[in-house]
């Protein structure tokens, strides 16, 4: 058994749901640009169904890429714990995100549920995540919704 992290304080962990919570509402609501106060610039992000992809500019391009397109999306964040250990600070949280684009064929619909896992650097700025790896736990619906092929 491993021995226990130090605790990140409560300001600290208020500030990491924060900016989890500010990624649904940025991405959601087309604000791009807004992911610039959740990830670091220099941040790598793997989605579980495409290679990584490196750096807020390139993140911004590929979430603009997926959503834009969509008649509407949502996604939601819950369960977040937070903490310490030797690569500095980290973080997981579920989600879901419900994708919906009108007339697609194979049905408008998909959703995707599963687990941020996201390590963290402390900026002037505020915390902004460096690091998201997205693990899929289950999808419904169909994929080619946000262009991603059957089956990935």
């Amino acid at each position: 058994m491993s021995p226990p992290s130090p605790a990140l304080s409560l300001e600290d962990e208020r500030s990491l749901v924060d900016a989890t919570i500010r990624y649904c509402w940025a991405i959601d609501g087309r604000d791009f640009d807004a992911l610039a106060d959740v990830f670091t610039d220099d941040a790598v992000v793997q989605y579980g169904f495409v290679d990584p992809i490196q750096g807020l500019a390139e993140i911004q391009a590929y979430v603009a890429k997926i959503l834009t397109p969509l008649d509407a999306s949502q996604h939601l964040v819950t369960n977040h714990q937070s903490g310490r250990d030797a690569d500095g600070v980290h973080s997981r949280c579920y989600f879901q995100a419900q994708h919906v684009r009108k007339g697609s064929d194979g049905g408008a619909n998909y959703i995707v549920a599963g687990i941020y896992r996201d390590r963290w650097s402390e900026t002037p700025a505020g915390w902004r995540i460096r690091e998201r790896v997205l693990e899929v736990l289950w999808t419904e619906g169909n994929a080619a919704v946000i262009g991603v092929p059957s089956g990935r």
